[in-house]
Formats: C-alpha cells, sequence, structure tokens
C-alpha cells in the first residue's frame, strides 16, 4: 500500500498476518511477538489514551530503552493523532523536566522503576498528568501498561481503524529534541507526510527479502535515525530484535545474527578497535597486517560486491575476516551507517576486511535522510545520492541546502530559530559539502565547527578527528585552533588499550593522570600525531597535543547521546587548560602538554 502517514506502517504490519515481526529478550529467551499481538496492544493502549482525553496535538512523552513497548506507545498516540516525544533513557531529571515542561506532554510512559523515581522526582514542575510504567512496578502514582494493552481486541477494530485512518499527511507527529551540539536543545517538528515519505524514497535503492530478514534495535529510538529504520523495516517486513543496552549488543548479534546491520559510525569505530587490539602482539598483528593488505588489494571487488576468488584472501578471510563477521553475527549482507560522518579511513578499513557500509546522511530536520548510498549506486567516502524526492544545492560558502516534502514544520515555539533555519524556502544543514559529477553527495564538515585561525586560514576538524580516532589508543581527539597562531588537538585516551601498552612497556603508574604524565606515554601521543601531520596541509598540522586523563560522555556534556562530540562542552571544560597549552607555546618547544583531572 502507499505509504501516507505513520499509522499506515501498522495497518501494514497487522495486514501482513506475520507471526514474528518483533522480538523481546526474556529471561527464557526470545520471545516472538506477532503482527496481530502489536496491533491489539497498540489498540488497547490507544483506547486508555483516548479515555484520558488524548486527542490530536496533545503531546505523549515516551522515556524508554529500546523494547516492545516502546513502539507499541508510539504506534498507540500517533494513531490518535496526537503527537510523540521521545527522551534520551539516559537523560538525567533536570533535562527531562526541561523537555516535558518545553512541549507540554501531558501523559509519559516510562520503562523502569529508575526513568519512574526520575519523572516523579520532577513531575511537579510539569504539566505530565499521567504516568504509564512498561515493567511490573508495584506504584500508586503510575498505571502498568500492560493493564491496558492486554485489554486490546482479538481482531480488527473498525473504529480504531477509521480514527488511524482520517490522521493526514499534514497532521504532526512528533516533536524530536535535537542532541544540542551547539546549545539548548530545540523541539523539531515533524509531521507524518515528513517521515512517510521520507521512508518511501529511502527504500528505494534496498531489496528486503519479505518474512526473511530480521534486524536488531539498538540505537536509541529517542533519535530520529534509529525512531526512521525501525518504521521503514517493519514497513518492508523485516522483523526487529529489541536489544535494551549497548553493553549487551555482542551477546545479541550471535544470538540474532541478524541479516542487516544498522549502526552509527562510534559502532563501528569500537568494533575496529578491538579487532586491532586482539590482533596485538607476535604473531597475531603480523598476520593482521598481511590480510589487511591483502584485503586493500581487493577493496573495489568488495565495494562491488563480488567475492574474491584468489587464494589469499581466502586464507585471509579464514584467519581475519570471517571472525569479524562473525562478531557481529556472521549473517549480515547490509552494512549502514548513519548518525554521524563515517569518515573515509573507516569506510575503507571495513571494505579491506570484506564489510561494505553503505553511508547516509541527514538530520533531525530532515526526517532525515538526505541522501543514502545503496547496493546499486554507491560511491567511497560519499554520503550517496540525494533521494528522489528531495532538492539539494550548495551555498556560495558551500553549505548543504535542501528542499523537499521531508523537511520539518519548524522548531517548536521558536518562530525565529525557525525563520533563521531556512533560506528563501530551502533548509540551511549547517553542513558544508560537494556534490560531484555523477550526483554524489559529500560532507566535509559542519560549518559551525570550521576553524578559523588568526591567519586566516580554514581548518575542516573532522577529517583530521576521524583519521586521528582509527588509532586504538585514542578514545575522542578535538581540534583546537579557533582564531589561534596554529591548530592544536585535545586527545581523551582510549585507557583500555593505553593501559595495556604502559604494562607492556613496564611503565609503572597509580592513576589515569600519572599515566598521560609520563614522557614515554606523551612521546607517543606526539608520534602519532605527527604521522597524521603528514598528510596534512602546512597550515592544518597540529602544533600542540594536550592529553586528558578522562573519559567523554553524555553525562559530563562532552559528548552527545549519539556520541558526537559537544566542541562547545569540552573546549568550556577545559578552557583553562587550553590557554595554557597556548601560553606555553609562545616560548617552549614541548610538544605535548597534560590536563589535570576535570571529574
Amino acid at each position: 500500500m502507499s505509504l501516507r502517514t505513520l499509522n499506515d506502517v501498522l495497518s501494514t504490519v497487522y495486514q501482513s498476518q506475520r507471526p514474528r515481526v518483533m522480538l523481546q529478550r526474556e529471561a527464557t529467551g526470545w520471545i516472538p511477538i506477532s503482527s496481530a499481538e502489536l496491533y491489539r496492544n497498540v489498540v488497547g493502549l490507544a483506547r486508555a489514551f483516548e479515555s484520558w482525553g488524548i486527542g490530536k496535538r496533545d503531546r505523549v512523552a515516551i522515556l524508554s530503552e529500546n523494547r516492545p513497548e516502546w513502539t507499541i506507545a508510539d504506534f498507540a498516540a500517533l494513531s490518535l493523532g496526537a503527537v510523540t516525544v521521545p527522551i534520551y533513557a539516559t537523560q538525567t531529571a533536570e533535562q527531562t523536566a526541561y523537555i516535558l515542561q518545553d512541549s507540554g506532554a501531558r501523559v509519559i510512559a516510562v520503562s523502569t522503576a529508575h526513568q519512574l523515581e526520575k519523572v516523579l522526582a520532577v513531575q511537579h514542575h510539569t504539566p505530565v498528568e499521567r504516568i504509564l510504567v512498561m515493567d511490573s512496578v508495584a506504584s500508586p502514582a503510575a498505571a502498568p501498561m500492560s493493564e491496558f494493552t492486554l485489554r486490546g481486541p482479538q481482531g480488527a477494530d473498525a473504529d480504531f481503524d477509521a480514527r488511524a485512518g482520517s490522521i493526514t499527511p499534514d497532521d504532526l507527529a512528533t516533536i524530536i529534541y535535537t542532541s544540542g551540539t551547539t546549545g539548548t536543545p530545540k523541539g523539531a517538528m515533524l509531521t507524518h507526510g515528513n517521515m512517510a515519505s521520507n521512508i518511501s524514497c529511502s527504500l528505494e535503492g534496498f531489496n528486503f527479502r519479505w518474512k526473511e530478514e530480521v534486524s536488531v534495535s539498538f540505537l536509541p529510538l529517542s533519535h530520529v535515525t534509529a525512531r526512521h529504520v525501525d518504521f521503514a523495516l517493519l514497513y518492508r517486513g523485516v522483523t526487529l530484535a529489541y536489544c535494551s543496552e549497548i553493553a549487551q549488543l555482542p551477546q545479541v548479534l550471535t544470538q540474532i545474527r541478524p541479516s542487516i546491520f544498522v549502526a552509527v559510525p562510534r559502532v563501528y569505530e569500537k568494533i575496529r578497535q578491538q579487532v586491532i587490539l586482539k590482533a596485538s602482539g607476535f604473531p597475531k598483528a603480523a598476520i593482521y597486517r598481511w590480510a589487511l593488505k591483502v584485503g586493500r588489494a581487493h577493496r573495489n571487488e568488495i565495494l562491488e560486491e563480488i567475492q574474491p576468488r584468489a587464494l589469499s584472501w581466502k586464507i585471509a578471510n579464514r584467519l581475519i575476516f570471517s571472525k569479524v563477521r562473525t562478531g557481529m553475527g556472521g549473517q549480515a549482507e547490509e552494512f549502514i551507517s548513519g548518525g554521524a560522518p563515517l569518515g573515509r579511513e573507516l569506510t575503507e578499513w571495513y571494505a579491506d576486511i570484506g564489510i561494505r557500509i553503505l553511508e547516509g546522511y541527514g538530520l533531525t530536520e530532515t526526517s532525515p535522510v538526505i541522501a543514502v548510498n545503496t547496493p546499486k549506486a554507491h560511491k567511497l567516502g560519499s554520503v550517496g545520492k540525494p533521494l528522489s524526492n528531495v532538492e539539494v544545492r550548495l551555498a556560495d560558502d558551500g553549505e548543504v541546502l535542501v528542499r523537499g516534502p521531508s523537511i520539518f514544520l519548524g522548531y517548536w515555539n521558536r518562530p525565529n530559530e525557525t525563520d533563521a533555519a531556512f533560506d528563501d524556502g530551502w533548509f540551511k544543514t549547517g553542513d558544508i559539502g560537494h556534490i560531484d559529477g555523477e550526483g554524489f553527495l559529500s560532507i566535509t564538515d559542519r560549518k559551525k565547527d570550521l576553524i578559523k585561525t588568526s591567519g586566516g586560514k580554514f581548518i575542516a576538524p573532522q577529517p583530521i578527528e576521524n583519521s586521528l580516532k582509527l588509532s586504538p589508543l585514542v578514545g575522542t581527539a578535538v581540534v583546537l585552533g579557533d582564531r589561534r597562531k596554529f591548530p592544536a588537538v585535545l586527545i581523551a585516551p582510549h585507557f583500555p588499550v593505553l593501559e595495556d601498552w604502559a604494562h607492556s612497556h613496564k611503565i609503572i603508574f597509580s592513576s589515569r593522570q600519572e599515566l598521560v604524565s609520563n614522557i614515554r606515554v606523551q612521546a607517543l601521543y606526539e608520534n602519532l600525531v605527527e604521522e597524521i601531520n603528514q598528510s596534512l596541509a602546512r597550515f592544518e598540522k597540529l602544533k600542540r597535543v594536550l592529553l586528558v586523563p578522562d573519559e567523554f560522555s553524555w553525562t559530563d556534556g562532552t559528548l552527545t547521546h549519539t556520541f558526537k562530540v559537544r566542541r562547545r562542552g569540552i573546549e568550556t571544560r577545559y578552557q583553562e587548560l587550553i590557554e595554557d597549552m597556548y601560553a606555553k607555546a609562545e616560548g617552549t618547544d614541548k610538544k605535548v602538554e597534560v590536563g589535570a583531572s576535570r571529574q
């Protein structure tokens, strides 16, 4: 059927009458949820919402890890014309209160006792009237979701179907708060038509096999990429297995053995780091380097989905490559990346070990996909060709501008910021890119991230940072230098690897502060940066390295919930150390500075 609204996704799933549309992990194993059960649960919950007076444009928040109940609550709200407001399960009580207050949410569905306590602590500051809890939690302040889902009908409900069918593409579907890399989160308003049109066109180049495919839903559904992917896969008949904790992902992958693997770059980076870590020491390191050399020679065959026949590749595949794929489930035929720039070098590394990653690009405000590589149309280093219903052009300064049916309505209650986001009807992405002669779009950096040295030279930090992060010794790298005489880099080491290296080199330390202060550790990172400098233009070369004894995360304001760097948060946190480093650089040849712990 033609996809007009998100309610059509549920209708399509129900009409398929499949015995397994979802898989839920229980103590006894993986429990299948049929299309009939999903429909029953959604209708039952929608009836409860309706009895509470929830209708068109009323906001319903969801605060939960990935699980079937997340999607059930989403569909139930959408079927009434209500507006879903996702909240990251990892957000603090104060951050949760801000979103609830700003969106005006009247109902919230939470997953666990912990999330319930978070909401109860701030409820008096919000408009929330009712709380649903997904787990079996005894609380007079919340109603168990199962109490309503199990009351749903055993067959089709004509009234429900008519109500869901009356929702139009122009009706508001969701308010998704942006991750806030540059300031206070803003609620992006997306209609049913925005997301439905994007789902339809983003699937055009893929040929998922009905009733045969399975994918693990582990990227947080509060993020537009994960939600879009799950809607799209459900619509195309793919079974979703929910993984609620990223720490459980390796085990879940080996149990589910997905045929489709969708992840953000940080996940692909961590897998690569683990491979390199396991390949350390003699003779593993020598075998690994040989295998990569073999893989590099057959890279183009992998990108064209041709199985190399050379004996050397078969040996490398058996010794190294196949083990990596086994760790990712061993059955994936499509590997897709989105949510942040993947980086050409990381894409090449995966191609060299026999895995072709198809990278896409978009923003929350674009529902989200603007462009995507597909099995039939792909180019290494690009984010693919724009979708068939999206227009893309470049501004004079290289900023990517887009327009089309998937572009959002604007920011919730922020008319001035909405106006500022558009230029004569074109949405300003804030990304710098270019389009080649074949129509493939490449993204080089964020416009606001561009560094302008005091000498007037512009530096794009993301490609440099992505190159540094390819080293298993680097956890996070942030290029500095805006309005400075020269660029430098702040590095938070990947401490498990650094500590192993230190032990193997008989370096004694009692804390991470002492470790990063060690002269041999400083030399290690100086050499690493010098290797990167060899491929950089003279004005881009990193003149100083600031090592910090910290690991970055969303909790301290240095990373977003999707692992993107919050430059402003990091520069604010280490402002004194950065100023001191540049001041010392005026009178010393020392290239590595050490920052004190800020925790």
